[in-house]
Order: C-alpha cells, then sequence, then structure tokens
C-alpha cells in the first residue's frame, strides 16, 4: 500500500484526505459515499486501478519525473512544507537511475543489478552495496541496509497493483477532471486502515498524474502529494544510462543509516 512516511535526502539515505473540491470534477462524484454511509470496494476503482498497474509492468523502460510536497509540524506546531523533485529511469527487472536536485542536497542513486549506489555530487562521495539482481529486492534491501525509500517505489515495482491495494479497505471512482497533468484523468480514491488516498490516473494513457496521501492514524497526519510528470515508456536505453563516471571517481564513504536520521516506518 502506499507510504506516507517522509523522508529527508542525506548523506547515506535518499532522504528523502486532501477534499476534492466539487467545482474541480468534470463529472459528478457519484460514486463518492454519502457521509457515515458504508464503504465497499467498487470494482471500476480496481479496474482503473489495474489498467494503470498493467501499463506500469509490461513497459520494459520507464522514465518520469516525479515532484513531492509534503508538511512537517515546526516546533510551533506549524505545518511546513516542503519540495522535493527528482528525474527517474527505470529499465526492467534490475536497473534503476534517480537523480534529484532538490532544495537541499542534490543526490543521485544508481542501480544496474549488481550494485546499488548513493552519489552526492556537492561532497564528492559515493556509497555503494552490494545488491540483488532483480529491482524489488534490491529496494527492500536498500530500505533495509541505509533507511533509503522513495515515496513513489509503489508505481516501479513489479506488480503496482498487488502493492497499492494491499490491504484496502474502500475504493471507489470520484470522478474525472482536466486540470491535472494537462490530461483528462480518471480519480480514484482508496483506503487501509493506515493511509487515505486519491490517485489521478489518464484516462486515455492509464498512467498516474497526481498522488495525494493521508495517514489515518496518528495526531499529526502530514499530507503528502506526488506529482508525475514527462512519461517516456518503451524508450531505448544504454547500460550507461545507469552509471555515473563522477561517481566512479568520488570518495567512498559507508553505506549504511545516517546517524540521526529515524528509519522510516513502511505502511
Amino acid at each position: 500500500m502506499l507510504r506516507s512516511k517522509s523522508v529527508w535526502l542525506s548523506a547515506l539515505a535518499l532522504v528523502g484526505v486532501c477534499a476534492f473540491a466539487p467545482a474541480y470534477a468534470e463529472e459528478p462524484a457519484a460514486a463518492a459515499p454519502a457521509k457515515n454511509a458504508t464503504v465497499a470496494i467498487d470494482p471500476k476503482a480496481l479496474a482503473l486501478l489495474k489498467d494503470m498497474s498493467e501499463t506500469l509492468a509490461k513497459a520494459g523502460t520507464v522514465s518520469f519525473n516525479v515532484r513531492r510536497a509534503f508538511d512537517e509540524p515546526a516546533a510551533n506546531g506549524q505545518p511546513l512544507f516542503y519540495m522535493v523533485s527528482s528525474e527517474v529511469t527505470l529499465q526492467r527487472p534490475d536497473k534503476l537511475k534517480i537523480i534529484t536536485p532538490g532544495d537541499g542536497p542534490a543526490s543521485e542513486f544508481y542501480y544496474d543489478g549488481k550494485e546499488m549506489a548513493v552519489f552526492l555530487p556537492e561532497a564528492n562521495l559515493v556509497a555503494v552495496e552490494a545488491a540483488p539482481p532483480k529491482l524489488d529486492d534490491m529496494l527492500e534491501a536498500a530500505f533495509t541496509k541505509a533507511g533509503i525509500y522513495f515515496p513513489f517505489v509503489d508505481f516501479i515495482v513489479a506488480d503496482p497493483y498487488a502493492a497499492i491495494a494491499e490491504g484496502l479497505t474502500s475504493a471507489f471512482v470520484m470522478g474525472k477532471s482536466k486540470i491535472v497533468g494537462g490530461v483528462e484523468t480518471d480519480i480514484v480514491a482508496i483506503a487501509t486502515k493506515d493511509i487515505q488516498a486519491q490517485i489521478w490516473i489518464g484516462s486515455a494513457d492509464k498512467l498516474p498524474r497526481l498522488v495525494w496521501l493521508n495517514p489515518a492514524q496518528g495526531a499529526e497526519k502530514p499530507r503528502s502529494m506526488i506529482e508525475f510528470s514527462n512519461w517516456k515508456l518503451g524508450a531505448p536505453l544504454s547500460a550507461e544510462s545507469f552509471h555515473s563516471e563522477a561517481a566512479a571517481k568520488a570518495g567512498k564513504m559507508k553505506f549504511g543509516k545516517p546517524a540521526g536520521v529515524e528509519e522510516p516506518a513502511k505502511q
């Protein structure tokens, strides 16, 4: 299921329910349940999620840009909003590159089926670790060994539908929009006992365009937005796309959880 814990990009780890205004809907949200009604899992919502998952899973190569906004409470309790952007390139089943300029220190993540590396260009330091031969296993190992977690991970695994639909307690179609991503989208609202989410999915291309997340548990309930753009599926990629000459020449540092950084919660 979609995660909510924010993770900053730091030296060794890539640290790194919004209300839908009815006026934005192209069609009335007839599928939305009335207040206090029992919410079921609508097969139409699941069909949209499955179409999106199949579109992503069957593409041999995938690249996209992602921009994330999330809030964290200040000492006085005021929510402070932060922005993180990344350029993601994926070749199934065993290659991944994530370039994150960010407002803080830039970072780069590389995985070539044998090793995973975190490169910090400004510090000219790189951490390298042996990695499993499949993407899903690598993502798990990166989290376990160094707390590295990508908020959009459920959209790049081998089976996005299984990751997103796990533990669903409700799912329904809210309606359509034409103001997200420059295309017509179908809006799906889903929830588990821990997470509430809305996903805008391209009606024609079946690609995710926007996600809003809200934790269902806890007092603070930080909100999080993930915006996708510049999708390219099936474009040819060279093996060099998943290596960095600068990283290869950089100074070495330990691959592990940085001191003082809380391990992100997997939900």
